[in-house]
């Protein structure tokens, strides 16, 4: 049986697009342009995945999450266009599983409705990644990345602040903690291999996004 995804979007033209590729997944979407129509139909059916976005006309995406969260364990993937939310995203106790910042890869957002139904159904966690500071180890989706130091400092540390956009002066001296001879231009090496070996483990899923004259950023 096909998983129904509600899509709670008040950009229409983005909204037929995620719906459609939803589609093409095997899923079955529902589109919702305001979150007081989302809300009503979510009391009256639960589907198994929610795509929610922040700002919404009427109710706002975190309230409209804090109240699901009151009677559902419906998995639930928050999109934000501001940057700036992340960490009170992170901060607050609002229940979402994940989220992604506009703009974003419909496939990313596929791929990662994919893995928490994936994880939901098998009864696990859907966290996408662990940090073992111990053993210096990160795994992504349960495989242990063969990482060098430098790459190490710079995943963990965008990890730790995941949604921030981190500059490549500040890569430079998250890289700089294990070595002394670490340039720009290897930072763009750094996180070119980075993406590959993530990509290895996770396919489809955009885990350090370009962002364009700033720098990059860490969604996973």
């Amino acid at each position: 049986m096909s998983a129904r995804v509600f899509i709670v979007e008040d950009e229409p033209e983005l909204a037929a697009l995620v719906a459609d590729y939803a589609r093409a997944s095997g899923y079955l979407p529902t589109v919702f342009g305001d979150g007081a129509a989302a809300l009503a139909a979510l009391r009256e059916d639960i589907p198994e995945m929610l795509v929610l976005d922040l700002m919404l006309p009427g109710v706002d995406g975190l309230t409209l999450c804090r109240e699901v969260r009151a009677f559902s364990d419906v998995p639930i993937i928050m999109v934000t266009a501001r940057v700036e939310e992340i960490d009170r995203l992170l901060g607050l106790d609002n229940g979402a599983d994940d989220y992604l910042c506009k703009p974003f890869s419909p496939r990313e957002l596929m791929a990662r409705i994919k893995v928490i139904l994936r994880r939901v159904n098998k009864g696990q966690a859907p966290d996408l990644y662990q940090i073992d500071e111990a053993a210096r180890r990160v795994s992504v989706n349960g495989k242990a990345l063969d990482l060098t130091p430098s790459e190490y400092q710079i995943l963990t540390g965008m990890a730790r602040r995941r949604g921030q956009v981190f500059s490549r002066a500040q890569l430079l001296d998250l890289a700089s903690q294990d070595s002394l001879d670490v340039t720009d231009r290897a930072v763009d090496s750094h996180i070119k291999n980075l993406r590959r070996k993530i990509g290895a483990a996770l396919p489809d899923v955009e885990a350090i996004s370009s962002v364009y004259g700033l720098g990059y950023r860490f969604d996973l």
